[in-house]
């Protein structure tokens, strides 16, 4: 078994039973003990995935061999972990594939409060050391092994979440949420609902395959992907909904239709979001006002922020990497263009549920449609992001550097990013981490210019 498989930059992700099996999981909770110390307990969690409550328990056991107590959460999303990592100040293992169909399942880690484990800040050491173990065939035992204890979070998760916005003053609102059978099936319930005990709001959800239901039968769980989002913008239209909320399988993320049934760009959200957070801070006297986004987001992201007296602050592309950056800046809020939102006052992790709440709020604070708040925060023309398979990354970037460069900087913060003198246009080709993969975004001021830089990057690209 080699973990370089399964083990990503950022998380551990593979194929049940064949990459992705109960031994391995129990290898890599024991490390993942060894990395993060037993002064604190475990936090386990996992998805609605058939296959996620055995490698729960499997990692459970490997935990406790290695010396940790554990406290099993069962049933929850991604960014529910999150929260108990924070609340408990402890390190968390959160079983999901999320976006990713139903034979695959993977591990996604926390340290203490939340924060982020990559390749570079210790899930390399992790890898390793499972390795060790399972190259030998065992896993040094603890000289006392840890307990093992149930406790249900998401109550506390809901009440928390309400206690960062308030809902309970905006217009009524018609929200339909597409839960694609993934864990907001039962995160919207309890936080945008009654289901976890808490007053009702002034939202009338139209809920969307809310069944848990881990292989997916209605469409694949990831919102990302624009065939996924046919069903949501055909049941807002129907409906005659303010609004439509998509999640992916772990709820991590969210995506956002409009009243007219168009989809809002992450980075409308993300704009949208730091403008809230932004005033709120500032209304309370803070004066050196931080908020993160990549370097893909849209223009309208750093604008947005400067404009409101807040200092942006551009980082690479990537989960754990913004986490490190938001403790290390201090930056209330974060934005990606893949619908991941960070909170500082949700330990600088990320939380799909509480960007959506933020834009409820907003949406009914006045008498704006969704659409015409979208359109305020989407002035320019976009391509989206363009995966192309190719032998050598390294030679179509140069490409698009003998090409384009002379038009503009050409920076290396991710991959090839070029900006153009007049600041009209922008390209950012990135290679994948995991797969043979260049990713291309493209955004200008005319729609014109935006097809006649991207047509020429991907004829570049492609060779």
């Amino acid at each position: 078994m080699h973990l370089n498989e399964i083990v990503k930059a950022y998380d551990v992700r593979g194929l049940v039973g064949q990459q992705f099996t109960e031994e391995a999981v129990t290898a890599l909770a024991a490390a993942f003990v060894a990395e993060v110390g037993t002064e604190r307990p475990l936090i386990i969690g996992h998805d609605m995935r058939a296959s996620s409550p055995a490698f729960a328990d499997a990692a459970a056991e490997g935990a406790s061999r290695a010396g940790a107590d554990v406290v099993l959460i069962g049933l929850c999303s991604t960014d529910e972990s999150y929260f108990a990592s924070g609340l408990l100040d402890a390190p968390a293992i959160m079983f999901t594939a999320s976006h990713n169909p139903a034979e695959y399942n993977g591990m996604k880690l926390s340290r203490r409060g939340a924060q982020g484990v990559s390749l570079e800040t210790g899930l390399a050491n992790v890898r390793d050391r499972a390795q060790e173990y399972l190259d030998a065939g065992s896993i040094p035992a603890a000289a006392h092994p840890g307990g093992i204890e149930r406790r249900d979070v998401l109550a506390d998760y809901a009440a928390h979440l309400r206690s960062l916005v308030d809902l309970s003053g905006i217009r009524p609102l018609k929200v339909v949420v597409d839960a694609a059978n993934g864990m907001g099936g039962m995160t919207v319930p309890a936080v945008l609902g009654q289901g976890a005990g808490l007053a009702a709001l002034p939202l009338q959800i139209v809920p969307m395959f809310f069944d848990l239901d881990g292989t997916f039968p209605n469409h694949e769980a990831n919102p990302l992907d624009p065939r996924n989002l046919v069903d949501l913008q055909r049941a807002v239209v129907e409906h005659g909904a303010d609004i439509g909320l998509a999640f992916d399988g772990d709820a991590d993320r969210c995506f956002v239709i409009d009243e007219r049934g168009g989809a809002v760009s992450p980075s409308a959200v993300s704009a949208v979001v730091a403008l809230r957070e932004i005033e709120r801070v500032r209304a309370d006297g803070e004066e050196d006002v931080k908020v993160i986004h990549n370097l893909i987001t849209s223009r309208i992201v750093p604008e947005t922020i400067a404009a409101a007296g807040a200092t942006p602050v551009r980082t690479r592309v990537g989960h754990s990497l913004i986490k490190d950056a938001m403790h290390a800046t201090g930056a209330v809020f974060g934005g990606e263009h893949s619908a991941h939102y960070y909170f500082r006052d949700f330990w600088g992790a990320d939380n799909g549920m509480l960007a959506a709440m933020h834009v409820l709020a907003e949406l009914g604070s006045g008498d704006r449609t969704m659409s015409e708040l979208a359109s305020k925060y989407s002035p320019y023309a976009a391509s989206g992001e363009i995966n192309s398979r190719v032998d050598d990354a390294a030679a179509a970037q140069q490409r698009i550097i003998d090409e384009f460069g002379r038009f503009g900087d050409v920076d290396d913060l991710d991959g090839v990013f070029i900006g153009e003198y007049a600041g009209q246009w922008w390209l950012s080709v990135r290679a994948s981490n995991t797969e043979p993969l260049l990713r291309l975004n493209v955004e200008a001021e005319k729609r014109v210019d935006m097809e006649r830089v991207r047509d020429r990057a991907l004829e570049l690209i492609n060779g």
